[in-house]
């Protein structure tokens, strides 16, 4: 009985301890093999992803994601005949949204800037996250939807926290939360990451679900193709001139 007891308490401290030897760095590593290895992630140069957006019910928009670095990113929806823009060249952001009756191209705002930059990182902020001025802790373990997960707090460079959750078994990203200043407002957000495909020897996800957190309401984005080293010019990313007025006709 004594035996058994000791048996039990000694496995409990080995449990224990093996849980406590896994660090951040431990899990972005594997993180990072999980998804193809740092070499084959950084020989891309470039991505181009096309996929379908949820606009509303039954309704979906054709979507377009341009990355190529150094960080530069473009996103085109298109929905009944407009298509809305938002690039960043690396410096500086523009969106044309004619859904709001704009046909030029203005600045982003503050908020979106900060996103953009955020999100034209080819790698991913957990590759070279300390160069990159970000921090990294490592606050455990957590169920996500019956899935045990590593959680992982991310604060960025920019000041944006994400709590990112990598599954526990397969070492890829699941989740992420994260708190956005949504026009003048705060708002809690998540996006659930999956449908992992193979892409020249790396798993890239092909679908995600982002919007507020706790409510039901989400928007989709189903990826249907992804090039890498895409063809891309530098061209794509800068804020296009006005666009010139037609000149008015002459009274007779």
């Amino acid at each position: 009985m004594v035996r058994s007891v000791v048996l039990h308490v000694a496995a409990a401290f080995a449990l224990a301890a093996s849980l406590s030897a896994q660090t951040a760095d431990d899990i972005i590593a594997k993180n990072i093999q999980a998804r193809g290895g740092l070499e084959k992630i950084k020989a891309v140069k470039s991505m181009k992803m096309v996929g379908r957006m949820t606009i509303g019910p039954g309704a979906e928009a054709p979507v377009v994601v341009e990355i190529k670095r150094p960080n530069k990113m473009r996103l085109d929806v298109t929905f009944q005949g407009m298509t809305l823009t938002q690039s960043y060249d690396g410096k500086k952001g523009w969106v044309i949204n004619p859904f709001e009756g704009s046909k030029n191209a203005e600045p982003m705002s503050p908020e979106d800037l900060k996103e953009s930059e955020e999100q034209a990182d080819i790698d991913g902020p957990l590759v070279d996250w300390k160069a990159k001025g970000h921090k990294v802790e490592l606050l455990g373990k957590e169920k996500v939807e019956g899935t045990d997960a590593y959680k992982l707090k991310l604060t960025m460079k920019t000041g944006t926290v994400r709590y990112v959750y990598i599954d526990a078994d397969s070492y890829l990203d699941i989740r992420n939360e994260e708190k956005r200043t949504i026009r003048g407002t705060e708002t809690e957000t998540e996006q659930t990451i999956g449908d992992y495909k193979d892409v020249r020897g790396m798993l890239i996800p092909h679908a995600f679900e982002s919007g507020a957190k706790g409510h039901p309401e989400k928007q989709k984005i189903t990826i249907d193709m992804i090039q890498l080293d895409a063809p891309i010019v530098d061209d794509r990313f800068d804020m296009p001139a006005p666009a010139k007025e037609a000149p008015a006709e002459k009274k007779k």
